[in-house]
Protein backbone atom coordinates (compact mmCIF):
# COMPACT_ATOMS: atom_id res chain seq x y z
CA UNK A 1 0.00 0.00 0.00
CA UNK A 2 1.50 3.47 -0.97
CA UNK A 3 1.53 6.36 1.88
CA UNK A 4 -0.93 8.04 -0.37
CA UNK A 5 -3.19 5.04 -0.19
CA UNK A 6 -2.84 4.41 3.49
CA UNK A 7 -3.35 8.19 4.52
CA UNK A 8 -6.65 7.84 2.29
CA UNK A 9 -7.55 4.69 4.13
CA UNK A 10 -7.16 6.41 7.66
CA UNK A 11 -8.80 9.19 6.81
CA UNK A 12 -11.82 7.53 5.81
CA UNK A 13 -11.19 5.54 8.95
CA UNK A 14 -11.33 8.27 11.01
CA UNK A 15 -14.35 9.89 9.29
CA UNK A 16 -16.22 6.68 9.96
CA UNK A 17 -15.35 6.89 13.61
CA UNK A 18 -16.61 10.18 13.91
CA UNK A 19 -19.81 9.58 11.93
CA UNK A 20 -20.42 6.07 14.25
CA UNK A 21 -19.65 8.35 17.06
CA UNK A 22 -22.41 10.99 16.19
CA UNK A 23 -24.61 7.98 15.30
CA UNK A 24 -24.48 6.25 18.80
CA UNK A 25 -26.29 9.04 21.06
CA UNK A 26 -28.60 10.08 18.02
CA UNK A 27 -29.46 5.85 18.17
CA UNK A 28 -29.29 5.61 22.11
CA UNK A 29 -31.87 8.39 21.75
CA UNK A 30 -34.71 7.04 19.51
CA UNK A 31 -34.55 4.18 21.95
CA UNK A 32 -34.71 6.14 25.11
CA UNK A 33 -36.19 5.06 27.22
CA UNK A 34 -35.37 1.64 27.34
CA UNK A 35 -35.05 0.86 30.77
CA UNK A 36 -35.96 2.14 34.46
CA UNK A 37 -35.14 6.17 34.85
CA UNK A 38 -33.99 6.79 38.83
CA UNK A 39 -35.47 10.62 39.86
CA UNK A 40 -32.84 11.65 42.64
CA UNK A 41 -34.10 13.33 45.04
CA UNK A 42 -32.29 16.02 47.06
CA UNK A 43 -34.36 15.58 50.65
CA UNK A 44 -36.03 12.84 53.08
CA UNK A 45 -39.50 11.10 52.19
CA UNK A 46 -42.30 12.75 53.26
CA UNK A 47 -40.65 16.04 51.69
CA UNK A 48 -42.94 18.27 49.66
CA UNK A 49 -40.00 17.62 46.28
CA UNK A 50 -40.76 13.73 47.57
CA UNK A 51 -44.60 13.62 47.40
CA UNK A 52 -44.26 15.72 43.66
CA UNK A 53 -41.24 13.64 42.57
CA UNK A 54 -43.63 10.56 43.18
CA UNK A 55 -46.57 12.07 42.04
CA UNK A 56 -44.65 13.33 38.91
CA UNK A 57 -43.20 9.62 38.56
CA UNK A 58 -45.30 7.66 38.36
CA UNK A 59 -47.47 9.62 35.56
CA UNK A 60 -43.94 9.74 33.90
CA UNK A 61 -43.60 5.84 33.52
CA UNK A 62 -47.62 5.64 32.39
CA UNK A 63 -46.16 7.83 29.47
CA UNK A 64 -42.93 6.51 28.83
CA UNK A 65 -43.96 2.50 29.92
CA UNK A 66 -40.93 1.84 31.81
CA UNK A 67 -40.36 2.20 35.51
CA UNK A 68 -39.19 5.49 37.36
CA UNK A 69 -37.57 4.99 40.75
CA UNK A 70 -37.33 7.69 43.19
CA UNK A 71 -34.14 7.84 44.97
CA UNK A 72 -34.01 10.13 48.18
CA UNK A 73 -30.58 11.68 49.14
CA UNK A 74 -30.95 13.75 51.69
CA UNK A 75 -28.80 15.86 53.81
CA UNK A 76 -25.54 18.44 53.31
CA UNK A 77 -28.47 21.30 51.42
CA UNK A 78 -28.97 18.52 48.57
CA UNK A 79 -24.92 18.68 47.69
CA UNK A 80 -25.10 14.48 47.55
CA UNK A 81 -27.92 14.39 45.76
CA UNK A 82 -26.41 17.19 43.40
CA UNK A 83 -23.27 15.64 42.73
CA UNK A 84 -24.47 12.20 42.43
CA UNK A 85 -26.07 13.10 39.41
CA UNK A 86 -23.82 16.08 37.91
CA UNK A 87 -21.92 12.90 37.78
CA UNK A 88 -24.30 10.48 36.10
CA UNK A 89 -24.41 9.16 32.49
CA UNK A 90 -25.85 12.30 30.79
CA UNK A 91 -28.19 9.41 29.13
CA UNK A 92 -31.45 10.44 30.82
CA UNK A 93 -32.17 7.31 32.98
CA UNK A 94 -30.88 9.65 35.91
CA UNK A 95 -32.53 12.96 36.68
CA UNK A 96 -32.98 15.34 39.03
CA UNK A 97 -36.31 15.99 40.91
CA UNK A 98 -35.20 19.53 42.73
CA UNK A 99 -36.03 23.00 44.00
CA UNK A 100 -34.25 26.11 44.45
CA UNK A 101 -32.28 25.19 47.25
CA UNK A 102 -30.06 23.55 45.27
CA UNK A 103 -30.29 25.41 41.88
CA UNK A 104 -30.40 29.12 43.19
CA UNK A 105 -30.14 29.55 46.87
CA UNK A 106 -26.70 26.89 48.12
CA UNK A 107 -24.39 29.37 45.69
CA UNK A 108 -25.16 32.23 48.28
CA UNK A 109 -25.28 30.67 51.17
CA UNK A 110 -22.14 28.25 51.42
CA UNK A 111 -18.32 29.51 50.83
CA UNK A 112 -17.97 25.90 48.75
CA UNK A 113 -20.40 24.81 46.68
CA UNK A 114 -19.17 21.02 44.98
CA UNK A 115 -21.25 21.08 42.16
CA UNK A 116 -22.12 23.93 39.85
CA UNK A 117 -25.50 24.62 39.32
CA UNK A 118 -25.83 25.62 36.18
CA UNK A 119 -22.69 24.06 34.09
CA UNK A 120 -23.14 20.85 35.69
CA UNK A 121 -26.79 20.12 34.43
CA UNK A 122 -29.01 19.94 31.80
CA UNK A 123 -32.77 22.32 32.26
CA UNK A 124 -35.68 19.88 31.83
CA UNK A 125 -38.62 21.24 32.51
CA UNK A 126 -39.75 23.89 35.33
CA UNK A 127 -43.08 22.06 37.42
CA UNK A 128 -44.33 23.93 39.98
CA UNK A 129 -44.67 27.17 42.18
CA UNK A 130 -45.49 27.43 46.37
CA UNK A 131 -45.43 28.91 49.25
CA UNK A 132 -44.67 27.91 53.39
CA UNK A 133 -46.41 28.18 55.80
CA UNK A 134 -45.75 29.02 59.49
CA UNK A 135 -45.53 26.55 61.77
CA UNK A 136 -46.23 26.51 65.61
CA UNK A 137 -47.39 23.44 68.06
CA UNK A 138 -50.99 23.21 68.80
CA UNK A 139 -50.20 24.13 72.73
CA UNK A 140 -47.79 27.45 71.61
CA UNK A 141 -48.58 30.24 73.67
CA UNK A 142 -48.44 31.95 70.10
CA UNK A 143 -51.87 32.23 68.99
CA UNK A 144 -50.96 34.85 66.36
CA UNK A 145 -47.89 36.11 64.15
CA UNK A 146 -47.87 39.50 66.39
CA UNK A 147 -47.90 37.12 69.34
CA UNK A 148 -44.45 35.45 68.03
CA UNK A 149 -42.73 38.34 67.32
CA UNK A 150 -43.76 40.11 70.20
CA UNK A 151 -42.13 37.36 71.98
CA UNK A 152 -39.21 37.65 70.18
CA UNK A 153 -38.69 41.03 70.92
CA UNK A 154 -39.19 40.61 74.84
CA UNK A 155 -36.41 37.63 74.65
CA UNK A 156 -33.91 38.12 72.17
CA UNK A 157 -32.08 35.42 71.23
CA UNK A 158 -33.88 32.69 72.89
CA UNK A 159 -36.73 31.74 70.23
CA UNK A 160 -35.25 29.06 68.18
CA UNK A 161 -36.63 28.10 64.67
CA UNK A 162 -36.19 25.07 62.55
CA UNK A 163 -35.11 24.56 59.08
CA UNK A 164 -34.75 21.83 56.86
CA UNK A 165 -34.23 23.28 53.74
CA UNK A 166 -32.77 26.86 52.04
CA UNK A 167 -35.95 28.73 51.68
CA UNK A 168 -36.96 27.60 55.15
CA UNK A 169 -33.61 28.68 56.41
CA UNK A 170 -33.85 31.97 54.22
CA UNK A 171 -37.71 32.26 55.17
CA UNK A 172 -36.74 32.24 58.86
CA UNK A 173 -33.88 34.47 58.33
CA UNK A 174 -36.27 37.23 56.58
CA UNK A 175 -38.70 37.19 58.67
CA UNK A 176 -36.02 38.29 61.30
CA UNK A 177 -34.26 41.16 58.94
CA UNK A 178 -37.93 42.14 58.27
CA UNK A 179 -39.65 41.71 61.71
CA UNK A 180 -36.26 42.77 63.53
CA UNK A 181 -36.61 40.26 65.80
CA UNK A 182 -33.09 38.47 67.00
CA UNK A 183 -33.93 34.78 66.71
CA UNK A 184 -31.80 31.30 65.85
CA UNK A 185 -32.24 29.00 62.95
CA UNK A 186 -31.81 25.19 63.89
CA UNK A 187 -30.67 23.20 61.22
CA UNK A 188 -31.98 20.08 60.07
CA UNK A 189 -31.26 17.54 56.72
CA UNK A 190 -35.05 17.65 55.87
CA UNK A 191 -38.26 19.88 56.72
CA UNK A 192 -39.91 16.17 57.76
CA UNK A 193 -37.37 15.76 60.41
CA UNK A 194 -37.47 19.31 60.91
CA UNK A 195 -41.55 19.12 61.74
CA UNK A 196 -41.00 15.55 64.22
CA UNK A 197 -38.85 17.94 66.35
CA UNK A 198 -41.44 21.11 66.08
CA UNK A 199 -44.39 18.79 67.60
CA UNK A 200 -41.64 17.04 70.16
CA UNK A 201 -40.90 20.79 71.31
CA UNK A 202 -37.01 21.25 70.86
CA UNK A 203 -37.77 24.37 69.11
CA UNK A 204 -40.46 27.47 68.86
CA UNK A 205 -41.39 27.14 65.39
CA UNK A 206 -40.62 26.84 61.76
CA UNK A 207 -41.43 27.78 57.78
CA UNK A 208 -42.22 24.22 55.96
CA UNK A 209 -43.23 23.89 52.61
CA UNK A 210 -47.23 23.56 52.12
CA UNK A 211 -47.01 20.03 50.49
CA UNK A 212 -45.29 18.79 53.70
CA UNK A 213 -47.18 21.44 55.98
CA UNK A 214 -50.96 21.24 55.24
CA UNK A 215 -50.97 17.16 56.30
CA UNK A 216 -50.23 18.31 59.75
CA UNK A 217 -51.99 21.23 59.60
CA UNK A 218 -55.18 19.42 58.86
CA UNK A 219 -54.54 16.41 61.29
CA UNK A 220 -54.06 19.16 64.28
CA UNK A 221 -50.84 18.06 64.72
CA UNK A 222 -49.42 21.77 64.24
CA UNK A 223 -51.19 25.16 64.26
CA UNK A 224 -49.97 27.30 60.90
CA UNK A 225 -49.82 31.13 61.99
CA UNK A 226 -49.32 32.57 58.46
CA UNK A 227 -48.44 31.78 54.56
CA UNK A 228 -44.89 32.79 53.41
CA UNK A 229 -45.88 34.31 49.96
CA UNK A 230 -48.15 37.27 48.50
CA UNK A 231 -51.74 35.55 48.93
CA UNK A 232 -53.34 32.75 50.87
CA UNK A 233 -53.42 29.21 50.55
CA UNK A 234 -56.44 27.80 49.13
CA UNK A 235 -55.59 24.58 51.91
CA UNK A 236 -55.66 27.02 54.44
CA UNK A 237 -57.95 30.19 54.04
CA UNK A 238 -58.35 31.20 57.47
CA UNK A 239 -54.63 31.43 57.90
CA UNK A 240 -53.23 35.34 56.83
CA UNK A 241 -50.17 35.78 54.64
CA UNK A 242 -46.91 37.32 56.87
CA UNK A 243 -47.72 40.49 55.29
CA UNK A 244 -51.14 40.74 56.08
CA UNK A 245 -50.26 39.11 59.55
CA UNK A 246 -48.06 43.10 60.24
CA UNK A 247 -44.60 42.49 58.25
CA UNK A 248 -45.68 44.29 55.28
CA UNK A 249 -43.77 43.61 51.59
CA UNK A 250 -42.51 40.08 52.74
CA UNK A 251 -42.80 37.07 50.07
CA UNK A 252 -41.08 33.92 49.79
CA UNK A 253 -42.25 31.30 47.60
CA UNK A 254 -40.19 28.29 46.01
CA UNK A 255 -39.91 25.86 42.83
CA UNK A 256 -40.18 22.56 41.45
CA UNK A 257 -38.01 21.19 38.40
CA UNK A 258 -36.27 18.49 36.78
CA UNK A 259 -32.78 18.54 35.22
CA UNK A 260 -30.55 15.79 34.18
CA UNK A 261 -26.73 16.12 33.92
CA UNK A 262 -24.85 18.39 31.36
CA UNK A 263 -24.67 17.55 27.89
CA UNK A 264 -27.55 14.99 27.74
CA UNK A 265 -28.61 14.71 24.18
CA UNK A 266 -31.26 17.35 22.64
CA UNK A 267 -33.87 14.60 21.68
CA UNK A 268 -33.87 12.87 25.47
CA UNK A 269 -34.16 16.21 27.33
CA UNK A 270 -37.38 16.82 24.32
CA UNK A 271 -38.54 13.21 24.96
CA UNK A 272 -38.24 14.22 29.04
CA UNK A 273 -40.03 17.41 28.51
CA UNK A 274 -42.79 16.22 26.99
CA UNK A 275 -43.26 13.22 29.37
CA UNK A 276 -43.35 15.82 32.25
CA UNK A 277 -45.92 18.16 30.75
CA UNK A 278 -48.26 15.41 30.17
CA UNK A 279 -47.73 14.47 33.17
CA UNK A 280 -48.93 17.78 34.20
CA UNK A 281 -52.00 17.48 32.82
CA UNK A 282 -53.02 13.88 34.98
CA UNK A 283 -55.91 14.42 37.07
CA UNK A 284 -53.71 13.12 40.03
CA UNK A 285 -51.00 15.44 39.62
CA UNK A 286 -53.71 18.75 39.47
CA UNK A 287 -55.25 17.07 42.52
CA UNK A 288 -51.80 16.71 44.36
CA UNK A 289 -51.01 20.59 43.33
CA UNK A 290 -54.81 21.87 44.42
CA UNK A 291 -54.69 19.92 47.54
CA UNK A 292 -51.47 21.72 48.58
CA UNK A 293 -51.79 24.92 46.76
CA UNK A 294 -49.22 24.65 44.54
CA UNK A 295 -49.23 26.11 40.75
CA UNK A 296 -48.31 24.27 38.15
CA UNK A 297 -45.67 26.17 36.20
CA UNK A 298 -44.64 23.67 33.28
CA UNK A 299 -42.33 25.09 30.80
CA UNK A 300 -39.55 24.59 27.86
CA UNK A 301 -36.09 23.75 29.08
CA UNK A 302 -34.92 27.06 28.05
CA UNK A 303 -37.69 28.58 29.62
CA UNK A 304 -36.39 27.37 32.88
CA UNK A 305 -32.92 28.22 32.12
CA UNK A 306 -34.35 31.60 32.13
CA UNK A 307 -36.51 31.30 34.89
CA UNK A 308 -33.15 29.77 37.05
CA UNK A 309 -30.99 32.57 36.21
CA UNK A 310 -33.45 35.26 37.39
CA UNK A 311 -34.27 33.80 40.40
CA UNK A 312 -30.85 32.92 41.27
CA UNK A 313 -30.31 37.36 41.29
CA UNK A 314 -33.57 37.36 43.65
CA UNK A 315 -32.19 34.70 46.43
CA UNK A 316 -28.93 36.35 46.08
CA UNK A 317 -30.56 39.91 46.89
CA UNK A 318 -32.60 38.10 49.47
CA UNK A 319 -30.01 36.82 51.30
CA UNK A 320 -27.58 39.45 51.14
CA UNK A 321 -30.38 41.69 52.28
CA UNK A 322 -31.12 39.30 55.12
CA UNK A 323 -27.46 39.49 56.82
CA UNK A 324 -26.95 35.77 56.11
CA UNK A 325 -23.29 34.86 55.82
CA UNK A 326 -21.85 31.76 53.55
CA UNK A 327 -21.28 28.82 56.01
Amino acid sequence: MTFRSSRRFATTALLSAAALAVAAPLAQAQDYPSKPITIVVPFAAGSGTDQSARIYGQAVSDYLKVPVIVDNKGGASGFIAAQQVAKAPPDGYTIFMTTNTTQVANPFLFKKVPYDPVKDFTPIALLAKGQMLLLVRPDSPHKTLADLLAAAQKSPGKLNFGSGSSSSQVAGELLKQMAHVDITNVPYKSNPQAITDLIGGQFEFMFADAPTAVPQVQGGKLRALAASGAKRLAATPDVPTVGEAGVKGYDMSFWFAVYGPAKMPAAVVKRLNEAFGKASETPEVKAFQAKTSGEVAFGTPEALAQFQAADMKKWEQVIRAAGIEPQ
